[in-house]
Order: structure tokens, then C-alpha cells, then sequence
């Protein structure tokens, strides 16, 4: 039991400086921010769904959240906040967004907060920060499809 504590903090404290290291690449003025709450249900094939609002340029846009994962175990409730860079026009936005790096894995228990990058095809990065509720084991990467609702 002993190691088993010790491997899920390592995995965390790997987690968290994965995340920290591809935030500070953009520490510069952020073009949008994005706010969202949601939740995950998984048993080796996951599946997550939320919403939330992009504010861009002063305005604030609706947007819907999904995706899929695969090698994940839990179930969570999450909030999140982030900041979105390389948003240079709105439609940019919309897309399939990769999680993280191939092969990432990490562990939330309890109440813990997870940072996590996304990339589109666009080129639009969303650095999120998120708080979350549950259990989930995560063996490999994943990714969302965000859409702007108009």
C-alpha cells in the first residue's frame, strides 16, 4: 500500500510538471479565455461532455464540449478555466483539440486540479486549469471536440 501512495504522487508531481512546462512556453498575452464545467464516466473507454463560454474580444460565445478516451478508469465532475492562444480569428476555435502528449497518464483522487494543454488543427492551444470531484485513472492521452454554439 505504501508504494502504491508513492507511485500516484509521483505520477502527479510528473503530471503537474508536464503541464506547468507547456503553460510557461505561453506565457504571453492569451487572445481568448474559456471557462466550462463538465464531467467524465469511464471503464477503459471514457467518455466526457460539458459546456461552457469562450470570451473573445469582449464577447462571450457558448460552447459545447465532448470526447473520447481510451485506457481511463473513473468517474469525475470538473470545472475548468484556461486561457486560449494562436485564436486569431473565431472560427478557429471549433475542432478536434489532442489532450496532452501521447502516451500521458496521470491520477486525480479526491479534489485535485489537473493542468492540461490542448492543440487543434488550427493551430489554437487552450491551456486549462481545472478543479475536479471523483476518481480517474488515465493510461494514455485523449481528445475533445469543442464547437462554438451560436
Amino acid at each position: 500500500m505504501n508504494n502504491v501512495k508513492k507511485i500516484v504522487i509521483l505520477l502527479l508531481i510528473l503530471s503537474a510538471m508536464t503541464g506547468f512546462a507547456i503553460a510557461a512556453s505561453h506565457e504571453g498575452k492569451s487572445d481568448a479565455t474559456l471557462r466550462f464545467s463538465g464531467g467524465s464516466f469511464a471503464a477503459g473507454i471514457g467518455f466526457s461532455w460539458g459546456s461552457g463560454t469562450l470570451t473573445y474580444k469582449g464577447k462571450s460565445y457558448p460552447v459545447k464540449v465532448k470526447g473520447l478516451s481510451v485506457g481511463k478508469v473513473g468517474i469525475t465532475k470538473a470545472s475548468a478555466f484556461g486561457k486560449v492562444y494562436n485564436l486569431k480569428h473565431l472560427q478557429d476555435f471549433n475542432g478536434h483539440y489532442d489532450v496532452g502528449a501521447k502516451g500521458m497518464r496521470g491520477v486525480t483522487a479526491g479534489g485535485g486540479r489537473t493542468t492540461t494543454t490542448m492543440t487543434n488543427q488550427a493551430g489554437v492551444i487552450v491551456a486549462l486549469s481545472s478543479a475536479q470531484k471523483g476518481v480517474d485513472v488515465t493510461a494514455t492521452g485523449g481528445g475533445v471536440d469543442m464547437q462554438l454554439q451560436r
